[in-house]
């Protein structure tokens, strides 16, 4: 074996094991949130325990080797020089840490979706924007030596030869003129996208605290991840309610807290508002995902949620998500409510995340239908 192939064999023995590490740590890497702070623009910096590559370790001490020395066989090696209770001196060496290897948004959802046995996603539709891409589908009899194509330009030169009667059966060689020769050429071909849409609702009245955005912080960015490694194209909308409802950015969406009163079907007007005027049903696959503490501020605007939900929002999506996030300040009723209406709906699913160690599970609730 070439020195380059073991190169190569060692680099996915590698690769092999920091994705299982990997996999045996998702459900801490999810609930601490480790990875959302060290995303990059296509890759993620994964915090690893220290991987231990087999090697030999010698003695600092010049004396002899191995198997050397006073002593019978079974002997303990005891302690070394430091004396049993005592502790250790303080060092100038180096200590050994972990590592932080670099994983690619794809891989890592890859690898969510092995864990959680999240179903691969068909979208439906497509945008009316396509994706130009190049592809090498025809010939030319001009362009560079790197895309000469060797079987066309050897079966131009036998067919003329034999054509001119220069072709010898006996000394069957080819030797291809100018004329003869053969390139690969590229055809620009108009690839359509099928592209989703993610709408992010979430209470920010006084009972959501910094802990359980935190919750819906994390949620959301492994939510992200798996939907993009499903679709060509992912565009997220941000929308914050209290007793009324306005779209924001990201950031603002993870910052802003007030201390007003609660309106859930606020949010779920301008939901509906955003996608009458600006997304097709028929090319927009649409996720909608709701957070809260539960509380609403009347039975009657409940009601105008469920039929918001029903009449509007439900026929438009692929998937309508609520997760209630555990409060001490929230009275839990939403979800009971949504249950009660929705229980048995294929479009809806709910989730009760009592803390960071339920994002998993919660995730899991969520896609693992797959719509």
């Amino acid at each position: 074996m070439s020195d380059l192939n073991k190169i190569k064999q060692d680099h996915r023995r590698f690769k092999q094991i920091v994705r299982g590490k990997i996999k045996n740590n998702l459900r801490k890497y999810m609930s601490q949130g480790e990875l959302t702070g060290r995303q990059g623009k296509d890759v993620v910096k994964v915090p690893l325990p220290r991987i231990d590559i087999p090697r030999f370790r010698f003695s600092q001490k010049q004396q002899g080797g191995v198997g050397q020395g006073d002593g019978e066989v079974g002997d303990s090696l005891g302690q070394g020089e430091e004396s049993p209770g005592e502790k250790g001196q303080a060092g100038s060496q180096e200590g050994e840490h972990g590592i932080e290897v670099d994983v690619s948004l794809e891989e890592l959802a890859e690898i969510m979706g092995e864990e959680l046995e999240l179903p691969n996603i068909e979208p439906k539709g497509v945008k009316r924007l396509e994706t130009v891409r190049e592809k090498y589908s025809g010939i030319r009899r001009t362009g560079p030596e790197s895309l000469r194509h060797f079987k066309r330009t050897y079966k131009s030169a036998l067919k003329r030869m034999i054509s001119m009667g220069t072709y010898d059966p006996d000394n069957p060689i080819i030797i291809p003129s100018k004329d003869d020769m053969r390139y690969r050429s590229w055809k620009e071909t108009s690839l359509p996208e099928s592209n989703a849409l993610i709408v992010y609702m979430m209470d920010v009245s006084g009972s959501m605290g910094d802990e359980q955005k935190e919750i819906v912080r994390i949620e959301s960015f492994w939510i992200d991840t798996w939907l993009r490694s499903q679709y060509k194209g992912l565009e997220s909308r941000f929308i914050i309610h209290d007793a009324t409802a306005r779209e924001v950015d990201r950031d603002t969406f993870f910052r802003t807290r007030e201390s007003g009163g609660t309106m859930i079907s606020s949010a779920y007007k301008l939901a509906d508002q955003i996608l009458s005027e600006e997304y097709s049903v028929e090319e927009w696959n649409v996720y909608l995902f709701h957070f809260s503490d539960g509380d609403n501020w009347s039975v009657d605007d409940t009601g105008d949620c469920m039929a918001l939900l029903r009449d509007s929002l439900l026929p438009r999506s692929n998937l309508f998500c609520y997760g209630q996030v555990e409060s001490p300040y929230g009275s839990g009723q939403f979800i009971k409510d949504i249950t009660e209406h929705f229980g048995t709906h294929e479009r809806v699913t709910t989730s009760e995340i009592k803390n960071r160690d339920a994002i998993y599970d919660s995730i899991k609730e969520f896609l693992g239908k797959g719509l």
